[in-house]
């Protein structure tokens, strides 16, 4: 039977070889698991036993291949936490391990962990993992066993302790083999000694309860061999041996058990990593480890965030989101059905009005809604805990989105987009032309050279409105005030990116010299207006190309890549450009180079001139004008809020942008005729 839980990420500890560090390229060889068992504790109840398979089916590669981050204990908050990455293609499964390698990262702050890591003090490494089905199974009289059929390794940290307390770095030193042999309680008692060679080993877990006799492994290095040289007396003494050995290995497990719970609990509930250290140094019990954990949970609650979850065994999102989008897509395919396709999981609610949709999201959140008037059910839905707020504000986003960017914005051809860190003015430096280069005689000297540069700054400005839906649109079912006023904010933003935009050409503004964008000093405004026509558009093109740097002197050879043309001169720019029949004489020949030419036609200009038509280059060859948009706020963004002043919900739609041309030699204009 498959039963779904919620999980949080979790952590094991993982193995470093510090002498396969390779100075050159900065990478250290990881063994990022071996399936080991590890004990496991939920918050309230029987421990079990975790166990990670390594069969290849069972483990999804693909986010540590693809350059998994290599981070300083576990932050997940900080750029400054990644000290690394996972070298990609190097992740593999060989004998039963898994095997990766990690480039750390040339920053000066990273330094001195890179040299830590060589010289081995840092010790400790740990994995960040997610689990998405387990087979669960109890042998008899034993502890459950989950075995990870389908997990996920997602990073790897370096840290001061690692999950497992008796971890470290493993290096690649020589080894030699140690039988061991395990006895059941039935053939303890007089039994034959130990030889001198029989090195007693703690249990790995609590499943071996047979006698058994297995080679193992062990690294032959001074630790192993001192505890080896002081476990010896032990297994010598006569008579009280055995229960001086069971009572040792009795308390060694207990030991394990306190310390690996409050590890765990204290990992998964993301506590300091020194708060469950201090637990486990002063000796703490289980039982009373729990209650200080959850008195730290309880004080750090505001501020403490926990990994993301996911559901075992199928991995599926959470049930009130998958039940959130579902209600959100059945009122988006009810405002516009060749918009918004009717998912499979919508159409239950289809068909539903706004209020008993809200008396639906009031009862999945537990509240009673038998007897509320139709009022009532609008005013609690507006300001309860239920997910009705979050479902329109899904609504709300969707539409104005997806009529934002809908509508046309032709400016986009010919202009670059950046992303302002503030709302401070931003510099644009125009750079001139590299010096020329000057003729280097025989024991004679090179001369220096300078760039000449012209500044233009803007800045980006905040554009918004407020509007406020109340309790009456709920009750009276207007699903347009979710999704048309929405819509029409997202046109209305598009609209003022493209005002702001062509009201730079139309408006004809100075440039840092003093000089208009379109000056005859500047050399990329006719003299003469002309109509539009072969002859005036390659007049237009050799002005361009012979255009100069700052210094005045050298050609920059600017191709036009577009040209830009009021409504009313739309058809007869894509004739000039459409591909042309072999004319009867040569001079109605259209050149190959004008009819590359991409047509862009925009009615804003109309209303400045009708006549007036314009060249622009790429703004890969050369600066143009520039649009920014506030970093992180690309766009049209809206969010809501319950209302304050008014008993509903308010909408704010904001826009945060600014434009600015940059170079005037990328652009040409004709008064026309």
């Amino acid at each position: 039977m498959d039963t779904m839980i919620e999980l949080p990420a979790m952590r094991r500890s993982a193995e470093l070889a510090p002498n396969t560090a390779d100075a050159d390229s900065r990478t250290v060889e990881v063994v990022w698991s071996a399936g080991a068992r590890v004990r496991r504790a939920t918050f309230f109840g029987e421990p079990y036993d975790e166990e990670l398979s390594l069969d290849p089916a069972h483990v999804r590669l693909d986010r540590l291949n693809a350059g998994a981050p290599f981070l300083k204990v576990h932050e997940l908050d900080t750029l400054d936490a990644v000290i690394g990455s996972v070298v990609p293609g190097s992740v593999r499964i060989e004998n039963g391990r898994g095997i990766a390698q990690v480039r750390i990262s040339e920053r000066a702050d990273v330094e001195p962990i890179w040299r830590d890591i060589q010289a081995g003090h840092i010790r400790a490494v740990s994995i960040g993992y997610q689990v998405h089905r387990f087979d669960v199974s109890k042998p008899d009289g034993g502890r459950e066993l989950w075995r990870a059929v389908d997990w996920t390794p997602f990073e790897i940290s370096a840290v001061p302790v690692g999950a497992d307390p008796a971890a470290g770095f493993r290096a690649k030193g020589e080894h030699h083999d140690c039988v061991l042999h395990r006895r059941d309680a039935e053939t303890s008692e007089g039994a034959s000694p130990m030889t001198d060679k029989t090195t007693p080993a703690a249990p790995a877990d609590d499943t071996t309860d047979t006698a058994a006799t297995e080679e193992i492994t062990m690294p032959d290095d001074k630790t192993g061999a001192a505890e080896a040289q002081t476990r010896a007396p032990e297994t010598r003494s006569q008579p009280k041996a055995p229960d001086t050995e069971a009572i040792a290995t009795r308390a060694r497990e207990a030991e394990r058990d306190r310390v690996s719970t409050i590890y765990d609990l204290a990992g998964r509930l993301n506590l300091e990593r020194s708060f469950a250290e201090d637990l486990v140094k002063r000796g703490i019990s289980v039982d009373e480890s729990r209650r200080l954990i959850l008195d730290q949970v309880a004080a750090k609650f505001d501020e403490t965030r926990t990994f993301p979850h996911v559901s075992v065994p199928l991995g599926g999102r959470d049930e009130r989101i998958t039940r959130r989008d579902a209600v959100a897509n059945a009122l988006l395919h009810r405002y516009s059905p060749t918009l918004f396709q009717l998912e499979d999981a919508a159409r239950q609610y289809r068909g539903m009005t706004l209020l008993e949709l809200a008396r639906e999201s009031l009862g999945n959140a537990g509240v009673n809604t038998r007897g509320l008037s139709r009022d009532e059910v609008a005013t609690r839905a507006l300001h309860s805990t239920s997910d009705f707020p979050e479902i329109l504000s899904a609504v709300t986003n969707k539409t104005l989105r997806q009529a934002y960017e809908a509508y046309p914005r032709t400016f986009m051809l010919f202009c670059r987009q950046v992303l302002a860190t503030d709302f401070k003015a931003m510099h644009r430096v125009q750079l001139g032309e590299a010096p020329q280069l000057l003729e280097v005689g025989e024991s004679g000297e090179f001369k220096r050279g300078t760039l000449g540069e012209s500044k233009e700054s803007y800045k980006v400005k905040t554009y918004g409105r407020v509007v406020a839906i109340t309790r009456q649109t709920l009750i009276n079912d207007d699903l347009d005030a979710f999704t048309r006023i929405p819509a029409m904010y997202g046109n209305s933003i598009a609209q003022l990116e493209s005002d702001v935009v062509w009201g730079i050409i139309t408006a004809n503004p100075a440039m840092a010299d003093g000089n208009a964008l379109f000056h005859t000093t500047h050399k990329n405004l006719a003299g003469t207006g002309a109509a539009l026509d072969v002859g005036s558009v390659g007049a237009a093109r050799a002005a361009m190309a012979k255009q100069t740097g700052l210094d005045k002197k050298t050609v920059l050879n600017v191709r036009p890549a577009f040209l830009i043309v009021p409504a009313s001169l739309e058809l007869k720019a894509e004739q000039l450009v459409a591909q042309n029949l072999v004319p009867a004489a040569t001079s109605s020949v259209v050149p190959q180079s004008i009819r590359t030419l991409a047509p862009i036609s925009e009615p804003r200009l109309d209303a400045a001139s009708e006549t007036a038509w314009y060249l622009a280059a790429s703004p890969n060859q050369i600066d143009t004008i520039e649009y920014a948009y506030l970093e992180g706020q690309q766009g049209a963004y809206i969010e809501t809020r319950n209302g304050f002043d008014v008993d509903g919900v308010e909408i704010k739609c904001r826009l945060d942008f600014g434009a600015k041309a940059i170079d005037w030699r990328g652009l040409y204009k004709n008064p026309g005729a």
